[in-house]
């Protein structure tokens, strides 16, 4: 068996065993075949997450692709470049000295390339008397040529990972719109079941979103939504059932109470959209977290209409309070897409303080869903804060009835 021979780096840049192992890897893995150069580049650029690899680090790989005079990467040929920093950074539009030398560290640590260091660490080759390169040093290519075949298998696994991701973004999606729709429904038709319950998980659910997910937070939230999607459904299904069941006896009820060619059936209004108004996709914003921190004490006493609303006709948690903040929600009439929004916009503790102010200002506001919306169209542009509306909450329920009269 041929030994290989391992070169090292020049100066003070060390030699790891890692190192090591892949120059051995990469000597015993070329074969005598032939690679198209930049077949191998666009592999290596769709693998890049996989490989560690940052998009200067593959303009610097590109760069030194450009110096070698053929297509084909072959064993047949010598695989060395050897180009100085200064012509790098000239085909790389004019990248800086330290980045240059980072990226081909990058580059060198993720085994596409090797360095064949000199005796005094210059870039460089020596011709024989026929004009052809005897010896070079520079950077080794032969990686590209050793490991093409598992840098495709790369690029193709990252690939389907993509489609993956998108189809289950996709019917995370669908999902989502299908649960906030069935559950409007339920609310507006008052339809029997726990839909406040249900709402409240669904904001919660969103409100776990995160601005890039990976695959696995997508398909998270997808198994939840789908839970709560299946939840929803069974609820809807009950009514229809018990809607079959009793319609003859409504009917027969209607006919002997009322002459009237009319239905005795009362229905709830459904909420009407202002005039004008568009339904626009909700862009997600980045949550860095609530508008403010506010203790929970002192939002109570600013806002004390809200707390016979809690579970129990209290309120001693955060939870319980955004679970009250849902029922007021409702009474005030503001459309669950409106209340989404104040939740993504402002977190779900800053959409309940904001409902408790609405709700304790009632008297004074004509439209609350409309006064939300505004609310969360200044907080997305960082015009909103809560501390102002709290605190002259807190100064009117400070002052004594005598001196408010």
């Amino acid at each position: 068996m041929e030994t290989v021979y391992i070169t090292t780096p020049f100066g003070r840049r060390p030699m790891t065993l890692a190192l090591v192992k892949r120059q051995v890897k990469t000597e015993q893995a070329v074969a005598d075949g032939s690679v198209d150069k930049w077949r191998v580049f666009r592999d290596v650029s769709d693998a890049r997450s996989r490989l560690g690899l940052q998009d200067r680090a593959l303009a610097v790989l590109n760069a030194l692709l450009t110096f070698f005079p053929v297509a084909e990467l072959s064993n047949e040929r010598n695989l060395v470049v050897f180009p100085s920093n200064a012509q790098l950074s000239a085909r790389t539009n004019g990248i800086a000295g330290t980045t240059l030398r980072k990226c081909l560290g990058l580059l060198v640590e993720a085994g596409v390339i090797i360095r064949k260091d000199s005796p005094n660490g210059k870039r460089y080759a020596r011709k024989g008397d026929e004009g052809n390169i005897e010896d070079a040093y520079g950077f080794s290519l032969a990686p590209l040529l050793a490991r093409a075949g598992e840098f495709a298998a790369l690029a193709q696994d990252v690939a389907a990972e993509q489609r993956r991701f998108r189809i289950t973004k996709d019917r995370l999606t669908i999902v989502r719109r299908d649960v906030r729709k069935l559950i409007t429904v339920g609310m507006e038709e008052n339809l029997a079941g726990d839909w406040t319950a249900a709402e409240t998980r669904f904001v919660e659910i969103v409100g776990r979103f995160v601005r890039r997910p990976t695959l696995q937070d997508l398909m998270a939230s997808l198994d939840e939504m789908s839970l709560l999607h299946e939840e929803v459904s069974r609820m809807l299904e009950i009514k229809e059932e018990t809607t079959k069941s009793d319609g003859n006896a409504i009917a027969d009820g209607c006919h002997i109470q009322n002459s009237n060619t009319e239905s005795c059936i009362d229905l709830e209004p459904s909420f009407e959209r202002k005039q004008g108004e568009k339904s626009e996709p909700t862009k997600r914003k980045e949550r860095k977290g609530e508008l403010e921190t506010f203790p929970l004490s002192m939002v109570l006493r600013a806002c004390p209409e809200i707390t016979p609303f809690g579970p129990g006709g209290s309120i001693g948690s955060w939870r319980e309070m955004m679970s009250a903040a849902v029922t007021v929600r409702s009474m005030l009439g503001v459309s669950p897409s409106a209340y989404e929004e104040a939740c993504e916009v402002m977190g779900q503790v800053g959409a309940a303080i904001a409902i408790a102010c609405i709700y304790e200002r009632g008297g004074h506001i004509n439209s609350a869903g409309g006064y939300l919306r505004d609310l969360t169209a200044k907080a997305r542009r960082g015009e909103f804060s809560l501390g102002p509306m709290l605190f002259a909450l807190l100064r009117a329920t400070s002052v004594p009835a005598k001196t408010r009269a």
